[in-house]
């Protein structure tokens, strides 16, 4: 049997959890330097106002965190002053005691056109002509009132400020994902403690989602994909459950949130006695993640990463490119407060990485019809090229320690 692998029960791992402590959350002081970061690079780029919609980008700046609805709700940023927010009328109330920045409020009524209002507030701060940022997770209705209620603006993705903050980690934002990073792990190593032959990938489901609670995330893992077998060829996993047979090929791939700040770490292990060919993938999938950790330093373009991964993937016989067997998908991607954000390691990125940057490393190998392997860590960069939040897999026979 693999190391770490068996042994226990959920009802056992569960009873010996102790909630994790120690993080601090990002200070009303860091948000407003955020919101003059983004003031300033909407001064350079000549914008005038920037549209942030009811999103992580608005808890980014503001630490107001709302849910996108039917209504529009969010917060307009003018290129210099306070945030104003706009809130339906009845939701005013709720809206001021969660502001932490800021104070200026305005509403809009059920039968109102809630567009029109913020056009209103966009014209009373900007010039006859504004030019507009628009969150990039706007919906289009949104969007689209926008553009009428205003018709002599010129709007732009506002990606050109927000990912431009967002995608340069302050050292707390580092510390709150290496905080969530060492949570999952030993959520990671706690679920595969439980199996055995016949558990389900729904228990394992309850029992990621109830252990993150236990250990002290904001919220149960969004997203809970464990594979047994075949499917773990699948880098998304299939939508039907499975239950676990000796010899499985195991993918678990799952994160949570700590004051918005999310993990997500993917173990693949074998449950049983492995197979020559499990142990060759697995040993190669492991290399192919060491090169496109080595290949991540400072100013190397992000796509020089994917590159790398895929190359050793490759050599091996497999792909080329995005063909299967092989690397169906890009090396890695961003993470923050989205669990996928700017910077994406995947070929044509040409962004050169930076310190403060932080992004996956799963370079999966998929075998359609066998099964797959996905190592996933995270690598943020310092000064000194790039640094693990988890340390990788040891090694096929010791997959949870690092």
């Amino acid at each position: 049997m693999t190391e770490g692998v068996g042994g226990s029960t959920a009802e056992q791992e569960l009873a010996a959890m102790v909630p994790e402590k120690g993080y601090v959350p990002i200070a009303v002081e860091e948000r407003q330097l955020r919101i003059e970061h983004a003031q300033r690079l909407m001064r350079e780029q000549g914008i005038d106002a920037l549209y942030l919609n009811a999103s992580s980008s608005l808890f980014y700046f503001t630490g107001l965190r709302l849910w996108a609805s039917e209504r529009l709700h969010g917060a307009i940023l003018l290129s210099e002053g306070e945030p104003v927010y706009i809130s339906p009328g009845f939701e005013e109330e709720k809206t001021r005691a969660m502001l932490l920045v800021g104070g200026r409020v305005r509403t809009w009524e059920e039968h109102e056109n809630p567009t029109a209002l913020v056009a209103s507030c966009i014209r009373e701060g900007t010039g006859a002509q504004p030019v507009i940022a628009i969150d990039p997770a706007t919906p289009f209705f949104v969007f689209d009132g926008l553009r009428h209620a205003i018709p002599e603006a010129q709007f732009l993705n506002g990606a050109c400020v927000t990912a431009a903050c967002r995608m340069i980690k302050s050292k707390n934002e580092i510390a709150l994902i290496q905080f969530a990073m060492n949570l999952t792990l030993n959520v990671q190593r706690a679920t595969a403690r439980i199996l055995e032959p016949g558990i389900s990938t729904l228990d394992v489901q309850d029992f990621l989602a109830k252990a993150h609670i236990k250990l002290g995330s904001d919220a149960p893992p969004p997203f809970r994909i464990v594979l047994f077998g075949q499917p773990t060829a699948y880098p998304h996993g299939v939508p039907y459950p499975q239950e676990l047979k000796e010899g499985d090929m195991v993918l678990i791939d799952t994160g949570a949130p700590v004051d918005g700040y999310y993990s997500d770490i993917t173990r693949s292990y074998v449950f049983g006695e492995p197979t020559s060919r499990q142990r060759e993938i697995w040993n190669l999938e492991q290399r192919a993640q060491a090169a496109a950790f080595e290949a991540a330093q400072v100013g190397t373009p992000a796509e020089q990463v994917d590159r790398a991964a895929r190359g050793v993937i490759e050599d091996a016989g497999f792909g080329p490119g995005y063909k299967v067997p092989g690397l169906a998908h890009r090396t890695g991607h961003g993470i923050g407060l989205d669990v996928h954000e700017e910077t994406y390691i995947v070929e044509g990125n040409q962004t050169p990485l930076a310190p403060g940057m932080c992004f996956s490393n799963e370079p999966m190998i998929c075998i359609y019809g066998e099964f797959g392997v996905r190592l996933e860590d995270h690598v943020y960069i310092d000064e000194a090229g790039p640094k693990w939040f988890t340390q990788p897999s040891l090694s096929f026979d010791q997959p949870l320690n690092g």
